[in-house]
């Protein structure tokens, strides 16, 4: 396990570590981190990259912070501000009945930005190029959602969550709940099964 800087891919951290080991070992990782984020990144060594399908359904648990008022083409503070809209006074009531509106799960549309396959090809890949991109959607599942505190316009949250959730996603939906743009500003993986980091953005 290792705990994921921020600027790295996770393709960034494997070859590291397949440099120190030497180039015939067989080293992979156990689910996408993306480089803004930090935390939990599970190494796959040897015929440990057999269980990679297995692992990367294992429960995972995130502190996200929230930009309320601000929507990017990506999702996170790395893209392009798409929209914009002045925040207004939020009650702490209403941010927790529009969590609520999440637990247990959700039909989640698979951001512009993501790693998934389109007609064989990466739908990051065809953002990029410019691509219309008919999004799909999938059920996701989430375990325990929880308001950590509220600064201006910016939610901290934990997520406890299954395999396949896109936080960016959840970020820019719960935007959507409040009637406002957003995106995730900050997000930290704390545990992905069994294996912990500290806590914390």
């Amino acid at each position: 396990m290792v705990d994921k800087p921020e600027g790295w891919t996770s393709h960034d951290v494997v070859a590291k570590i397949r440099g120190e080991l030497g180039k015939e070992v067989k080293v992979g990782h156990g689910g996408t981190l993306d480089p803004f984020a930090t935390g939990v990144l599970l190494i796959l060594i040897g015929k440990a990259r057999k269980r990679f399908e297995e692992i990367k359904q294992w429960e995972k648990e995130y502190v996200m912070e929230i930009k309320l008022g601000v929507e990017t083409d990506t999702g996170d503070r790395t893209g392009k501000v798409v929209k914009q809209e002045q925040v207004g006074q939020i009650k702490e009531k209403e941010l927790r009945q529009a969590l609520k509106a999440f637990a247990g799960g959700y039909e989640q549309t698979v951001p512009r930005y993501a790693a998934v396959k389109v007609k064989g090809r990466r739908m990051y890949k065809l953002a990029r190029a410019g691509k219309k991109i008919k999004q799909p959607k999938r059920q996701v599942e989430i375990k325990a959602i929880e308001l950590l505190g509220v600064k201006g316009d910016v939610l901290k949250v934990r997520v406890v969550c299954g395999g396949g959730t896109y936080m960016r996603q959840l970020a820019m939906d719960i935007g959507e709940k409040l009637g406002l743009p957003a995106h995730a500003k900050e997000l930290r993986r704390i545990r992905v099964g069994e294996e912990k980091v500290e806590k914390g953005l």
